[in-house]
């Protein structure tokens, strides 16, 4: 495993292997080790996990830290890892940036997997209101512990995952963390979502509370051409951290990403 920080682009953790690199981008609040989970159950593949522009080790990198900055920053890293066959594998908030970085139509991309994502058009839900409370859900220990045991899961963690997630979620740089519930969330991209060409496999939790399915049955699946719809039993928000070896069984299964090899995309299905 190779780590990268730069004084210009984001940290990187990047593990060369088999087949299409699979590019991590983390929720509004984690980090490249959310993925770690996911990560140790696909011995031999290629992986490469971003820390976000203002959070964890990519903290001291100033703004902005819009969607279009962190989307850039991707394009930016899978250039300095030396990738040129992968898939873009985005949460939450990374799934919304990697939405943007799909509708440019990089080269070497050939899938998108969305886990959670943020919709290409934002829920009713999405008020001035919701959005002001939502700044305030990392404000401190209490808040974050809080947000993740009633809103952010739905699945018992154990207390280091705990602990991960109230330290991740802390250790944003503050513009950083408040970039994504007052801007970002509610962020309309449908018009540069109809520009991906890749095909596109949504990954849903039955609890989620965050992104719930029919939200993304509605405000997602509907912009994009070629999609398929995965539900995990039992999961909310948190999908890599609550059910890393369901997710990381679908990104064994996909159709795409299978680093060139047709014989191998004809072994799977969705």
């Amino acid at each position: 495993m190779a780590f990268a920080v730069s004084s210009h682009i984001p940290a990187y953790d990047h593990r060369p292997g088999a087949g299409s690199t699979l590019v991590f981008l983390h929720y509004w609040g984690g980090a490249a080790r959310t993925w770690k989970p996911v990560i140790d159950r696909l011995p031999g593949r290629a992986t490469l996990s971003i820390e976000s522009r203002g959070w964890g080790r990519s903290r001291h990198l100033p703004g902005p830290y819009t969607l279009e900055q962190l989307a850039s920053d991707t394009q930016e890293i899978v250039a300095d890892a030396g990738v040129t066959d992968y898939v873009l594998v985005g949460h939450s908030m990374g799934g919304k940036v990697a939405q943007l970085v799909a509708a440019t139509r990089p080269a070497g991309l050939v899938g998108l997997v969305l886990v959670g994502s943020g919709p290409a058009e934002p829920s009713a839900a999405i008020t001035p209101e919701y959005q002001q409370v939502l700044s305030h859900a990392y404000d401190s220990d209490e808040a974050v512990a809080e947000a993740r045991d009633t809103i952010l899961t739905a699945t018992p963690l154990n207390v280091d995952l705990q602990a991960q997630i109230v330290a991740d979620s802390r250790a944003g740089d503050p513009v950083a963390r408040a970039e994504w519930p007052l801007h970002g969330i509610a962020r309309d991209i449908t018009r540069e979502v109809r520009d991906i060409a890749v095909p596109v496999l949504v990954v849903a939790g039955e609890h989620d509370r965050v992104e719930p399915v029919e939200v993304l049955r509605a405000n997602l699946l509907p912009y994009l051409d070629s999609v398929d719809l995965r539900v995990i039993p039992g999961s909310g928000h948190l999908i890599p951290l609550e059910a890393p070896a369901a997710l990381a069984s679908i990104l064994q299964e996909i159709p795409f990403g299978t680093g060139g090899d047709p014989a191998a995309a004809d072994r799977h299905s969705l």
